[in-house]
């Protein structure tokens, strides 16, 4: 059951790692092409980092 609090508290938190840097490129104001790169960028990166976390490649965040 820790296995499970743990991988929700670590999604959690990059959940709203991955939030604030999307919020900070809609408070930059990036040029639109410049926007969409970097906005698809981290889409990129969150999906593969949530991937390897449910996997079990990705450590998660130990709860003791």
């Amino acid at each position: 059951m820790s296995g499970l609090i743990s991988l929700l508290v670590t999604l959690v938190i990059v959940g709203l790692i991955f939030y604030l840097l999307f919020w900070a490129i809609g408070a930059i104001g990036l040029p639109e092409p410049f926007s969409k790169v970097a906005t698809a960028l981290i889409v990129l990166v969150s999906v593969i980092y949530l991937i390897g976390v449910l996997m079990g490649q990705v450590p998660s965040i130990r709860l003791t």
